[in-house]
This record gives structure tokens, C-alpha cells and sequence, in this order.
């Protein structure tokens, strides 16, 4: 299912997405991960993660996955995804993946704190349909992958696109600023960083956040 055009789009838990009509890829596709265990259905993200950063990574250099669901190019945001998952028993039924990638829109709303769009950062345009067919491409190679068990691969792989991972960076929480680095991300997808003390903590979405 591919939309040109979105007019207000969702982000994770209530988040917009806003888009101009036809200047972006607004797309979502339906899968059906019997064979993955709930527990780890964050291995979706991660897997459609990767896709995006591999298509976008041959045409601008310093792309990244900002925890849980946001691709970056430095510290600008290119894209989000948005996983809705339907459960039988301890396994999945079907999953929508949609996204929503910044391709050709040259105007944002000021609200939005850090947009680009790759027309902004290559001068070139680049048609949705296309687009979508090769992410899709991309994004299927890798959920063969979690068909027959190569999770600590996509871990790996993850990781290593993953925002500011071992770096040492401000983060904020209950209200309180503090320094850390992020060492990845546990089973169910919640964010482990290490502070200043040595101490680790898991944090799921929304629990922590980035200061730029």
C-alpha cells in the first residue's frame, strides 16, 4: 500500500507525521511474523532500520537510527517508522510497517524541530514508488534473515548504525540532565545506557530523551 500524500500522519504513540502533497514517501506494507516471538517484535524496527539506512546511505553520507524509531541524517530527521502489530497468543499474526522518508519536500512547518528531506541535502528528486519497491526490497532481505534465526547479525548490523552509540552524550529523564553512552538495546527494544558511575539502565520509549 503506497499514499503519496498524508495528511496528518502518525508517529509512535501520538507523534505527526506532516508531509506536502507528493513530495514524499508515505508507504506501509503488511507482514505476517508467525514465526517471531512477541518478545521480540522490536526486531522489526531494527530490520526496517536497517533497510532505510542502506537505501539512503548510496546517496548521503552520515545516516543513523535514533532510537526507537527515527532516521537521521547527522542531527537532522530524514524519516520515521510506525509498527502496528496484531497478537495471537504468545506469537504474531501481522504487523503494518509504515513509513514515512523525506524525499523531495523543500518547505517544513517551524514547529518541526529538526526536519531534511534528501532533495535538501542532494538537489535531486526522487520518485516515491521507486523509492518504496527498493526499501522494500532491502527491508525483505533482512526479515528472511529473522525467518531462519540471525538475530545476533541484525544486532549487529543495528548497532552499528544506531545514533551516538558509545558515545558520550547529555540525556535527560524524570526532569534530570545527566551524561551517558548508549550500549544498545535489550530483548524488547528498550534503550541501555551506561552513566558516568558505570551504572546501566533500560529505558523504554519516551522515558528518556536525546539533548542536542
Amino acid at each position: 500500500v503506497l499514499s503519496s500524500f498524508q495528511v496528518s500522519g502518525r508517529g509512535q504513540r501520538g507523534n505527526r507525521w506532516e508531509s506536502e502533497a507528493g513530495k514524499n514517501l508515505l508507504a506501509s506494507m503488511v507482514v505476517f511474523p508467525e514465526f517471531l516471538p512477541v518478545q521480540r517484535q522490536f526486531y522489526l524496527s531494527k530490520i526496517i532500520s536497517i533497510g532505510m539506512v542502506d537505501w539512503l546511505s548510496q546517496h548521503v553520507d552520515g545516516v543513523s537510527v535514533k532510537w526507537p524509531n527515527d532516521i537521521f541524517v547527522g542531527k537532522r530527521k530524514i524519516a520515521g517508522i510506525l509498527i502496528e502489530t496484531s497478537v495471537q497468543g504468545s506469537s504474531f499474526h501481522s504487523a503494518v510497517i509504515g513509513v514515512g522518508l523525506n524525499l523531495n519536500q523543500e518547505k517544513f512547518s517551524p514547529e518541526l524541530p529538526n526536519p531534511v528531506s534528501l532533495k535538501q541535502l542532494t538537489d535531486k528528486t526522487y520518485p516515491p514508488e521507486t523509492v518504496a519497491q527498493e526499501i522494500q526490497q532491502r527491508f525483505m532481505e533482512w526479515y528472511a534473515k529473522l525467518q531462519t534465526g540471525f538475530y545476533a547479525e541484525v544486532d549487529s548490523v543495528y548497532h552499528s548504525h544506531l545514533f551516538r552509540m558509545n558515545e558520550w552524550s547529555m540525556f535527560r529523564s524524570e526532569g534530570v540532565a545527566w551524561e551517558g553512552r548508549i550500549l544498545g538495546t535489550g530483548e524488547f527494544g528498550n534503550l541501555i545506557i551506561e552513566n558516568r558511575s558505570g551504572k546501566k539502565f533500560g529505558y523504554a520509549f519516551k522515558e528518556v530523551e536525546f539533548i542536542f
